[in-house]
């Protein structure tokens, strides 16, 4: 009895501490209660198809794929990316943020229009698509089946306004809805017991990845006459899978070139398999994914690129793994192929699945809140280097993008961020990168930041050799409320190796918000 009520005080009091830390954490960060109920988030991951006529009546088939959350009924935000799949312009691939206004119909059937505003290019299109803006707005109408997603038709112009590039056509669309659990602001975490997680909500299982991919060319690829052949490409880039059962999985991935002389190479694919396990520590994936692709010398034709391959998981911690794949990789309309090896640092979250219903409070605080952040970013290159350009060098770079963030702690932060130039006469250049940051409070409104990441970049004419860049931000910012801040950034990108270095300047609108995860249930 003495041991059992000595557990008791010990515990309540341990609580008691950890209470007290947190809320002093809560004031320093201005973390909020969670509401008496949360409504979840309608979310949409929505494709498109359509054939763009280019200047002298060229063809190039472009594929959309956007994610937007609803803002009400009415209006749906998000981010989203363009990539050529059919033609000749294989590596032509724009990045940017889109908007939807949506008008209900009847019971089964919706009209939108839309707005993208996007930057990128690819594939010796630098007078076709100018500094690289690209504007497109449409129109549409979707039939909802309840079951299998919403299938639709629309009509779409493409306008790239300091290039050749003004083509309207019609479209066809596939949308998949599900419902997110995400709260405006960072919330408070929870004090719930081992059990009370267990009794949660259902959960679906997710993995988040930092992916290396080390490519083998095959010798049957056309080279141009003027370079020495491409023998291999090493990649690096991010993944996120999802699973829809015990053993199925869809995903998404984006890597870019970093080594070898393949800079501006970059592919973002979409796909599924099956994951079987071997044991609870080991398993053993089959994936088959497509998506556009190009740039950086490669010959993928018009775009589109096909990826198969096995991979073996196994689990270093609870919520971490590690994954090495073999696969093949090949462009149905080109001579590009090649073999694949891969490195995936894998990390298991569970997410809770949710319906149209109120989550109450009570629900929520049995789940960890993840404390985000996404950021509109506008960044500027300007000269530190007289070789910084091939041509152009006295004309600075604009680039548009996003950046999305995952605090791990109060301060410290994870950061990943993808952007294409929009204007500097360099349309077809992108980077995606990754790194850490950390943040220091300078008043309840007030904050600055510093950040490093490393990543690749190529296109438009900047010396990049092979495509590794380092970048380092410094930022202050502005809180406009618990989830809005303005931040002002400076700092400096260079190659890795290469004469391409740049001083960056730029701003970006921030929004914080919550995400909800457990990894009591997880399977790995």
């Amino acid at each position: 009895m003495l041991n059992r009520a000595h557990n008791k005080v010990l515990f309540k009091s341990l609580a008691t501490l950890y209470l007290a830390g947190w809320s002093l954490i809560v004031q320093a960060q201005d973390l909020v209660e969670p509401p008496a109920a949360l409504l979840p988030t309608s979310t949409a991951f929505k494709l498109t198809r359509e054939i763009l006529t280019l200047p002298d009546s060229e063809k190039m088939g472009l594929l959309g794929s956007m994610l937007l959350f609803d803002v009400n009924h009415s209006l749906r935000l998000g981010a989203g990316s363009f990539g050529a799949v059919r033609g000749s312009r294989g590596g032509f691939i724009t990045l940017g943020v889109a908007a939807e206004l949506r008008h209900r119909l009847s019971s089964s059937w919706v009209s939108h229009a839309g707005l993208y505003v996007g930057a990128g290019g690819g594939r010796g299109t630098n007078i076709l698509t100018g500094g690289g803006l690209m504007l497109r707005s449409d129109i549409n109408v979707s039939h909802e089946t309840h079951r299998y997603g919403n299938f639709g038709f629309g009509f779409s112009r493409i306008n790239f306004p300091s290039g050749l590039i003004r083509s309207s056509q019609p479209y066809v669309l596939y949308e998949y809805p599900f419902y997110s659990l995400l709260g405006q602001g960072w919330y408070a975490p929870p004090f719930a017991s081992d059990s009370a997680w267990q009794n949660s909500t259902a959960l679906d299982a997710n993995e988040f990845a930092l992916v290396w991919r080390s490519y083998k060319i095959s010798s049957s690829m056309k080279q141009a006459p003027s370079n020495s052949p491409h023998k291999s490409m090493q990649l690096l880039g991010v993944e996120w899978l999802s699973y829809l059962n015990e053993h199925w999985f869809y995903k998404l991935e984006a890597e870019g070139a970093i080594g070898s002389k393949s800079n501006g190479y970059m592919q973002i694919l979409g796909g599924g398999g099956y994951r079987y396990a071997l044991s609870p520590w080991s398993a053993i994936k089959l994936h088959i994914a497509a998506g556009p692709a190009g740039g950086g010398g490669i010959d993928t034709g018009g775009g589109l690129l096909l990826d198969t391959g096995i991979s073996l998981q196994q689990s270093l911690a609870r919520q971490s793994s590690i994954e090495m794949s073999l696969g093949e990789v090949r462009s149905p309309s080109a001579t590009f192929k090649a073999l694949s090896a891969g490195l995936k640092l894998n990390y298991q979250f569970d997410l809770p699945r949710v319906s149209a219903l109120p989550v109450s409070k009570n629900t929520i605080q049995l789940f960890e809140p993840q404390h985000l952040r996404v950021r509109l970013a506008n960044q500027t290159y300007l000269k530190a280097n007289t070789h910084w350009r091939n041509n152009e060098i006295d004309s600075p770079i604009s680039n548009l993008g996003v950046q999305m963030d995952y605090f791990i702690s109060p301060q410290w932060y994870l950061t990943g961020q993808g952007l294409a130039a929009y204007a500097g006469k360099a349309g077809d250049y992108m980077t995606g990168q990754v790194g850490v940051g950390r943040q220091w409070s300078l008043s309840s409104n007030c904050f600055v930041e510093v950040e490093g990441l490393l990543g690749a970049a190529g296109g438009g004419g900047v010396a990049i050799n092979g495509g590794l860049v380092g970048q380092v931000n410094g930022s202050v910012a502005y809180r406009l409320n618990n989830w809005l801040s303005l931040m002002a950034h400076i700092g400096q990108i260079k190659a890795l190796p290469g004469q391409f270095k740049a001083n960056v300047v730029g701003v970006s609108l921030a929004y914080q918000f919550s995400g909800f995860t457990s990894s009591s249930n997880n399977k790995f």
